[in-house]
């Protein structure tokens, strides 16, 4: 099989000015439709997280649902959903953020996530580091530790590895 960087290439689509002008959008959509390569990314994704003691994967809605679930069943570890505001039946905590192209509010339920346990943060994307800083925020008050974030690609030129440093990040590749 190809190199996995060619692999997330040839099955990613740069979507010109989506959701606004001047945003150049990465469509993950056909990665998840070919099996051999969905499948090879998770067990990368899976692979780069084993490096941690986690007890629990958070995923953000609502691609972080594709990857998390998977790459949390993969490490034998339940999983947490983080919501866009609004979408949660129970009590939350709720922490607003900025993206590229204006802000929202990610919620999670306030028992999701119990004290001391170390959380693994799942996206598609890192961009500007708003919304896993957003993640980051919500699993600290729920009483969770952060162990570390993985996701497929990353946006070097927005800055979100640095903005959320001391977070140890993998990506699996990065434009």
């Amino acid at each position: 099989m190809a190199a996995l960087s060619d692999l997330i290439d040839a099955h990613t689509n740069v979507i010109a000015d989506w959701p606004e002008p001047g945003v150049m959008f990465r469509d993950i959509t056909p990665l998840v439709g070919e099996p051999a390569v969905f499948e090879r990314v998770v067990d990368e994704l899976a692979a780069a997280a084993a490096q941690w003691d986690v007890d629990v994967v958070a995923g953000v809605e609502a691609r972080g649902f594709i990857f998390g679930p998977v790459v949390a069943m993969r490490l034998g570890v339940g999983f947490v959903p983080i919501r866009k505001q609004g979408k949660l039946p129970a009590e939350v905590h709720a922490a607003e953020y900025a993206l590229e192209y204006g802000t929202a509010t990610l919620e999670v339920h306030v028992d999701a996530i119990k004290e001391g346990q170390r959380v693994l943060l799942v996206d598609d994307v890192l961009a500007t580091g708003g919304t896993l800083g957003a993640v980051d925020e919500l699993v600290r008050r729920c009483g969770g530790v952060t162990a570390g974030a993985v996701l497929p690609i990353e946006i070097t030129a927005l800055g979100g590895r640095q903005r959320l440093a001391p977070m140890t990040v993998c990506t699996l590749r990065a434009y």
